[in-house]
C-alpha cells in the first residue's frame, strides 16, 4: 500500500530540518535523505505544490552545497534540459533548483546576487528553449523520442508556468521568433511551436508592441487575409476562391505574398490558392509569390516546368515550398541548363522503399502525398534557401555544408546526387583516384540519424556522412590536418587548395599563431589582400566555445562574403547550426540580422571571427603581403584565443 502524501511530507521535512542543522562539512551526508524524499514526493499528485512551499529554505539549508546548482546567479537555461533528462540525483535537483528559482522569482526570499527580476527572467529563457517538453504536442520530436522523466519534466514546467507572467513569457518569446524567423531555416517546426506557445499565453485583449507583432505571426501561419480568416479550412477557401474576379485574386495574393516575405511562413490557404491559380489564372501566380522582375522573367521563361512543380509538390502540407519556390526563381536557378531535368526527373523517380519510409514518417502527416511530391518539395526550399539547410540534432555539420554550398554554386550536381541516393541507395565520389561507395561504408558520425530534417538532407546526409568520414580516415596518418585534401574532394575543385591550420597535427600544439592570423588578413581582409574578393563560400573550421569562452568543440561552417557594415569589416557566414545567434563567450555574439546579413547568414567583426578560426582554405595566388597585417590586430586577435579556446592547447 502506498504511502499518504502526508507522511511523504512529513519526511521531506524532516530530512530538510536535520540538513539545515548538520554543520557545513556534513552537509553532504543529509542532501542524499532529502533527494531521495523529495523523489518521493515527486510521484505524487501534489508533489511539485509541496516542494514549492519549502523552497524559500533550500539554500539556507544547504541542498545545493558543494555542488554545480549551489550559485544560483551561475546557472545557465540552455543546461536545463539536459540535467531535467538525465537518470538519478541530476534530475531531482534540478527540479528542487527551478522551484528555487521560481520562489526567487516571486520574491518569497531574497539572494544576495540574484533579485526576483534576474530569476523570472532565467524561467522565462528555460521556458522558451524547452518548448518540446513545455508543449509536448508542439514538436514532433518530443513525439517521437523517448526522454527520460518526460512526463515529470512537462508538469514541472506547465506547474512553474503558472505562476510566470504570461505578458513576460510572451515577450521573449516574441523576440526568439523574430530571431528565428530572420535567420529563415527551411525546418520550422520550433518556431511554429513557439507561436502556437505564445498565442495560448496572449491576454485577450492585450494591445501592446509584443502582441501585435505575435498577430503578424500568427496570421502568417494561420491566414493573413481576411478570405482565410474567414474560412480557416483550405477545402471551404477554395470554393471561395471560384467567385473572386481576377483583381480579388490579384489582392488575395497580395496579402499572402506580403505576409511570407515579411516573416517567411506560409499559411496552409496560400499553397491552396497557388494550386488555383497555376489551373486558372496563371497570369496572378507572380502576385502570390511576391516576385520581384528577375523572379518574373523566370517564372515566364520556364512557365511549363514551374506548372508541373506546383501540381507535384505544393499542397496545403507541404506549403513551405511557396517560399522556397519564389526565391529559387528569384535566384535564377531555372535557368542552369542542369537543373530542368533534373527536376523533372524527380517528379517520376523510382524512390526506393526504405526511403520512401524515412520521409514519410519525417512529414507525420496523413494528406496521402507521394514520396516524390515530399522529396519534389524539399529540393525546391534547398534551392531556394541554400543557407536554410540545418544539421538539426546530428553532428554532420560537414554534410549540411555540403548540401547548402552544391545548392549555391553546382545545382546540377546536387540534383544528380539526390536521385542516385533516392533510387539506387549508393553515392560514389572519387577521392584521389579510388571510388568510395557509401553503400559499402558503415559508420560515419551519425550512425543514427536524428530524422527531424528537411528531405533532401534525409535522403543524402547518411550517405554524405559516410563517405566524409571515410576520407578522413584515409589521410589521417599523413601528418597534417586531412581538411586540406578532403574538402576539395568532397565538396568540388572550386575548393581553394592553399591551406593553414593553427593547430599542428603532430603534437597538437598552436604553432606559429601569428602567421596564421597574417595569412587570413592578407588573404581575405580587404584592406590587406589587394582587392582579390571571394567568389565561392570559403569552408572553414571553428572552435566552439560557450559563454564562458570554455571549448566546446570544433564545427565546419562557410564564409560566404566579407563586407563593411557602419565602418566595420564584418564576416559574414553560414553555419549548419539550427540557431546561428549564440554567445560564445567574451562578448562575441553572432547576429543574424541588424548588421547587413542577407537571410540565412549570420555575421561577426572581422577579428571576433579570427579569434575562433582553426582552418581555412585560401588560393596561394591571390594574397596581398602577410607583413603589412599591424601587431595590433594580430595581438587583438591572440588575446581573444588563448583566453578561451587557447586554454585547451599548448602554445609554441
Amino acid at each position: 500500500m502506498a504511502e499518504p502524501t502526508q507522511i511523504k511530507e512529513e519526511r521531506f521535512t524532516t530530512a530538510l530540518e536535520q540538513l539545515k542543522q548538520s554543520p557545513p562539512f556534513a552537509k553532504a551526508k543529509y542532501q542524499t535523505d532529502v533527494y531521495q524524499e523529495a523523489n518521493r514526493l515527486l510521484q505524487t499528485k501534489a508533489g511539485l505544490e509541496l516542494l514549492y512551499q519549502y523552497a524559500d529554505q533550500y539554500d539556507e539549508s544547504g541542498v545545493f552545497q558543494d555542488g554545480p546548482w549551489e550559485k544560483a546567479e551561475k546557472l545557465q537555461p540552455p543546461l536545463v534540459a539536459g540535467s531535467l533528462q538525465a537518470k538519478g540525483l541530476p534530475m531531482i535537483i534540478e527540479v528542487l533548483s527551478e522551484l528555487r528559482m521560481l520562489a526567487l522569482a516571486k520574491d518569497k526570499y531574497s539572494h544576495p546576487v540574484v533579485t526576483p527580476s534576474m530569476a523570472e527572467e532565467f524561467l522565462n529563457e528555460v521556458m522558451v528553449l524547452n518548448l518540446d517538453l513545455l508543449f509536448p504536442n508542439a514538436s514532433e520530436s518530443s513525439r517521437i523520442e523517448k526522454r527520460e522523466n518526460l512526463h515529470l519534466s512537462q508538469q514541472l514546467l506547465q506547474f512553474i508556468i503558472k505562476y510566470l507572467s504570461p505578458k513576460a513569457i510572451v515577450t521573449t518569446l516574441v523576440k526568439e521568433i523574430q530571431r528565428l524567423t530572420a535567420q529563415r531555416p527551411i525546418m520550422i517546426n520550433r518556431t511554429v511551436s513557439m507561436i502556437a506557445m505564445a498565442k495560448e499565453l496572449l491576454a485577450s485583449g492585450d494591445e501592446s508592441y509584443e502582441a501585435e507583432t505575435l498577430k503578424e505571426y500568427i496570421s502568417a501561419i494561420e491566414g493573413p487575409s481576411l478570405l482565410s480568416r474567414q474560412y480557416p479550412q483550405v477545402q471551404r477557401y477554395r470554393i471561395q476562391l471560384k467567385d473572386l474576379s481576377k483583381q480579388e485574386l490579384i489582392s488575395e495574393s497580395k496579402s499572402f505574398a506580403t505576409s511570407m516575405r515579411h516573416t517567411g511562413l506560409v499559411a496552409p490557404q496560400h499553397a491552396t490558392l497557388v494550386r488555383f491559380l497555376n489551373r486558372h489564372a496563371p497570369e496572378v501566380l507572380p502576385f502570390a509569390l511576391g516576385l520581384n522582375s528577375k523572379g518574373k522573367a523566370n517564372l515566364e521563361e520556364h512557365a511549363e516546368l514551374v506548372g508541373q512543380v506546383i501540381k507535384t509538390a505544393i499542397y496545403p502540407a507541404t506549403k513551405q515550398s511557396i517560399y522556397g519556390l519564389a526565391l529559387m526563381l528569384e535566384r535564377g536557378v531555372l535557368s542552369s541548363a542542369p537543373v530542368t531535368p533534373g527536376l523533372r526527373r524527380l517528379i517520376e523517380l523510382d524512390i526506393r522503399a526504405d526511403v520512401r519510409n524515412t520521409l514519410f514518417q519525417a512529414a507525420h502527416q496523413g494528406d496521402g502525398l507521394t514520396a516524390n511530391t515530399l522529396l519534389l518539395s524539399g529540393v525546391i526550399n534547398v534551392l531556394g534557401q541554400p543557407l536554410g539547410v540545418g544539421q538539426g540534432m546530428n553532428p554532420t555539420c560537414q554534410a549540411a555544408r555540403g548540401i547548402s554550398l552544391w545548392a549555391q554554386h553546382a545545382p546540377g550536381m546536387l540534383l544528380e546526387l539526390i536521385p542516385r541516393a533516392a533510387r539506387d541507395g549508393d553515392l560514389d565520389f572519387t577521392f584521389e583516384g579510388v571510388q568510395i561507395h557509401s553503400k559499402d561504408l558503415s559508420g560515419g558520425l551519425a550512425p543514427e540519424l536524428h530524422k527531424e530534417l528537411d528531405p533532401v538532407s534525409l535522403v543524402l546526409v547518411p550517405h554524405l556522412d559516410r563517405i566524409y568520414s571515410e576520407m578522413m580516415t584515409r589521410v589521417s596518418l599523413r601528418g597534417e590536418d586531412g581538411h586540406r585534401w578532403v574538402n576539395p574532394s568532397f565538396y568540388g575543385s572550386w575548393v581553394q587548395r592553399g591551406f593553414s591550420t593553427a593547430i599542428d597535427p603532430i603534437t597538437g600544439n598552436i604553432v606559429d599563431y601569428a602567421g596564421f592570423v597574417r595569412l587570413f588578413y592578407a588573404t581575405h581582409h580587404p584592406e590587406y589582400n589587394d582587392d582579390y574578393e571571394l567568389i565561392y563560400p570559403n569552408p572553414v573550421g571553428i572552435f566552439i566555445t560557450n559563454v564562458h569562452g570554455k571549448m566546446l568543440g570544433f564545427h565546419a561552417v562557410s564564409i560566404q562574403r566579407i563586407a563593411k557594415f557602419n565602418e566595420q569589416y564584418r564576416i559574414y557566414f553560414y553555419n549548419p547550426n539550427n540557431d546561428s545567434s549564440q554567445n560564445w563567450g567574451q562578448g562575441i555574439e553572432p547576429t543574424v540580422l541588424g548588421h547587413g546579413e542577407l537571410e540565412g547568414e549570420c555575421s561577426l567583426p572581422f577579428h571576433e571571427f579570427v579569434s575562433r578560426l582553426y582552418a581555412y582554405h585560401y588560393n596561394p595566388y591571390e594574397q596581398g603581403e602577410s607583413y603589412a597585417v599591424e601587431d595590433e590586430h594580430v595581438h587583438q586577435v591572440q588575446q581573444l584565443a588563448k583566453a578561451s579556446w587557447g586554454q585547451e592547447y599548448t602554445w609554441m
